[in-house]
C-alpha cells in the first residue's frame, strides 16, 4: 500500500473515532444537563453576553494606590517553546469578589461561596445622574424602592449592582478621587445594604473601588453586608450595557483555599 493510502486510511479511522467520542460526549452532557435545574433566565436562553470585567494590569487603580498585580515571565516562546508567567496579585484588585471572610473573623472564604450564588438575576440600580453631580453619591433605600416600583421585587438570589458611571474613569485620577486626605467615589449607603438584607439577594456589586463610598472611614456597608455570609463585587464594568432587570449574572469566582476574595471574570447574559 502506498504511503498516501496509509495516511488516508489512518485519517479516516481517526475521524471515525472522533465522531464516535463526540457523539458519546454530547449524549453524556445532555443526560447530565437533564438532571440539573437551570435558572429560568438561563433556561430561556440569551441573545447577547456582556463582559462586566475590566482588563487590568499594574496601572489599574487600587484602593491603596499601589499596583495590584505584578507579572514576571519565567519562560518565553522564542527560547522555550511556550510562554509562562508568575503573578503576584492583591486579592482585591481589578474586578474582584469580596468574600464574607474579608470583613469578618470566621466568615466563608472565597472558595466556600456556594456555586449556586454565582449565577444570579442581575438588578442594576442606576445613580449615574446624581453621581455626575456628586462624587460621594450613594445608593439609598429610596433608590432601591424606586427600582422595585419600576421592576418588581428583588428576585431570589439576586445581585444588586450600583451603576454610577465610574467605570469610564479607570484611566484617570478621578476613579480614586483622592484629594490628599480622602477618596471620593460612589458606593452603597449602609441603610441600603440593610434594606437588601431583608431580601434574599446574595450579592451586591459596585462599579467603583469599594462597596462603601470613597469618604467612608468605618466601612459600614462592608461590615453590614459581608458578615451575614453574602458577598460583594467591586470594580464591575459595563453596567451601562445591560438592562436594569432581566439579565443573568455569572461570576467566575476564584477558588483559592482560605482567600478573602480575588479577581474574577464576570459577565451577563441578556
Amino acid at each position: 500500500m502506498c504511503d498516501a493510502c496509509i495516511m488516508n486510511a489512518v485519517k479516516e479511522r481517526m475521524l471515525s473515532r472522533r465522531s464516535f467520542f463526540t457523539a458519546a460526549a454530547t449524549a453524556g452532557a445532555a443526560a447530565t444537563l437533564g438532571a440539573v435545574s437551570a435558572p429560568p433566565a438561563m433556561a430561556a436562553g440569551a441573545s447577547t453576553i456582556e463582559d462586566l470585567t475590566h482588563t487590568y494590569g499594574d496601572d489599574f487603580p487600587t484602593y491603596f494606590g499601589k499596583p495590584g498585580i505584578a507579572m514576571t515571565q519565567q519562560f518565553n516562546f522564542a527560547e522555550n517553546g511556550f510562554n509562562l508567567f508568575t503573578m503576584d496579585v492583591n486579592e482585591h484588585t481589578g474586578t474582584h469578589v469580596d468574600a464574607p471572610l474579608h470583613f469578618s473573623a470566621d466568615g466563608n472564604s472565597v472558595d466556600e461561596i456556594p456555586v449556586s450564588s454565582l449565577v444570579a438575576p442581575l438588578c442594576v440600580v442606576d445613580i449615574a445622574a446624581k453621581a455626575a453631580e456628586n462624587a460621594d453619591a450613594q445608593v439609598t433605600p429610596d433608590d432601591i424602592k424606586a427600582w422595585i416600583a419600576s421592576h418588581g421585587d428583588i428576585p431570589d438570589n439576586a445581585c444588586v449592582a450600583l451603576h454610577s458611571g465610574w467605570g469610564t474613569k479607570t484611566g484617570t485620577d478621578a476613579f480614586r478621587g483622592f484629594d490628599g486626605e480622602k477618596m471620593h467615589f460612589p458606593g452603597f449607603h449602609v441603610e441600603a445594604a440593610q434594606m437588601l438584607l431583608e431580601t434574599s439577594a446574595q450579592s451586591i456589586a459596585s462599579d467603583t473601588l469599594s462597596l462603601d463610598h470613597g469618604p467612608s472611614a468605618d466601612f459600614a456597608t462592608h461590615y453590614a453586608w459581608l458578615p451575614t455570609g453574602r458577598f460583594g463585587i467591586e470594580n464591575i464594568a459595563n453596567l451601562d450595557k445591560v438592562p436594569a432587570a432581566g439579565a443573568t449574572f455569572v461570576v467566575g469566582a476564584p477558588k483559592h483555599r482560605g482567600g478573602s476574595g480575588g479577581p474574577a471574570r464576570i459577565f451577563a447574559m441578556v
